[in-house]
């Protein structure tokens, strides 16, 4: 963890003084409970399902579609905690297939379950068919396996959204929030809480993970110059949302207070402490051509080629907000973790027509990124989509 903290700019964690204070009471009711994870392969899921197994639940159930990465996750807890009374089991399964609801129909016995999938890539909007994909993981998946819990008479439902979620540009950041008004809804009938919070150093298919790929393939790095953003280590993250899920109330969504701790950083900036840990003296380049070429003759001298240019891609967004200046907040529960306090309020009606317009979409094949992003205004008046045309696939 040191390693992560030092390249994204800190020295300290972020949850150091909060995580001791209610170490007692989170092993506490992690011990005496049971908990699904869903999505719990991915880097957030693997930490959040690491902080529950070191607490010895009676019971952690891990689903994820990505059968590797629960391979890899069952490996890294018997080598980092070993074992435990409970009854711990990992399940490859997708969340929205009939396998799954015979799986929650045969057990879909839980104290807790932690909801961590998502599609999380701003690229993800790039052509109509994947964003379809992203509504269906993000919001309609949600509201299927909180109707399931509902159901099953689950004690807690947590879900994982974004800082993108506050004042979005981007369609992720969008079905987030479009999902967070579709968690409103159905708090009435099951306790929910969530958490919106920074990017995840080096989780998977970031482009922090990416610059470990490039130096394993001896390829350039490429970054943008001019983005900044928030960052916070997988294990953060994983207490982040615990403390949620266990010690947040109903409609409560927890967020990382500002502090000298947590400042924004360039990816630029990450990428040349990232080389100089490794050894290596980066050398800007102008051109992606100038990059590749110039990578056999660095090499041998402990030099990198790196490209860094300045973002026009589709999505993203100036600056990294966690709240909006219309929420209610509590900043005095906790020292490093703030609290935004909903109210019940949504528009059932709109929730329905929702899903009524995707149903008549998938119904009939055929849909344009247009009438989503129509459907999304919708839903999201003020949601300011910013749309170039240029997407992260037409870079290196």
């Amino acid at each position: 963890m040191s390693k992560i903290l030092s390249l994204i700019g800190r020295e300290n964690a972020l949850f150091c003084e909060d995580v001791p204070t209610y170490e007692h009471a989170l092993r506490g009711e992690v011990s005496s409970s049971s908990f699904l994870v869903l999505g719990g392969a991915g880097t957030i899921g693997q930490a959040v399902s690491k902080e529950i197994f070191k607490r010895a639940p009676s019971k952690l159930h891990v689903v994820d579609i990505s059968e590797n990465n629960l391979t890899e996750l069952v490996r890294d807890v018997r080598s980092s905690y070993g074992y435990i009374d409970g009854d711990f089991r990992t399940f490859s399964l997708d969340i929205g297939s009939v396998e799954y609801d015979a799986f929650i129909e045969a057990d879909g016995e839980y104290d807790y379950v932690l909801n961590l999938s998502a599609l999380k890539h701003v690229r993800s909007e790039k052509d109509p068919f994947t964003l379809m994909r992203m509504v269906d993981v993000n919001i309609l998946n949600t509201e299927k396996t909180i109707l399931q819990s509902i159901k099953k008479n689950v004690k807690k439902y947590f879900c994982v959204s974004t800082d993108k979620a506050a004042n979005p540009v981007n369609m992720m950041g969008a079905s987030k929030r479009i999902m967070e008004m579709f968690l409103m809804r159905r708090s009435e009938q099951i306790a929910i809480s969530t958490a919106r919070f920074a990017n995840v150093a080096f989780s998977d298919g970031s482009l922090l993970h990416g610059f470990n790929q490039r130096i394993a393939k001896q390829q350039p790095i490429a970054a943008p110059s001019d983005i900044r953003r928030y960052f916070v280590t997988p294990q953060e993250s994983g207490e982040l949302c615990l403390m949620s899920c266990l010690l947040g109330e109903n409609r409560d969504i927890f967020f990382p207070k500002l502090s000298d701790s947590l400042h924004l950083i360039s990816f630029s900036d990450i990428a040349v402490n990232y080389l100089q840990q490794l050894g290596y003296e980066p050398v800007l380049c102008e051109t992606e051509d100038e990059a590749r070429s110039r990578m056999k003759e660095l090499l041998p001298q402990r030099m990198w080629p790196c490209l860094f240019t300045v973002s026009d891609t589709t999505g993203e967004k100036d600056f990294e907000e966690f709240f909006t200046e219309r929420e209610i907040l509590d900043f005095e529960r906790f020292e490093n973790l703030g609290i935004i306090k909903n109210s019940l309020i949504y528009d059932n009606a709109l929730l329905d027509e929702f899903e009524k317009q995707i149903v008549n979409m998938k119904t009939r094949k055929f849909w344009s990124k247009h009438e989503l992003v129509e459907l999304f205004l919708k839903m999201l008046p003020d949601f300011d989509h910013k749309e170039t045309g240029k997407y992260l696939d037409s870079k290196m």
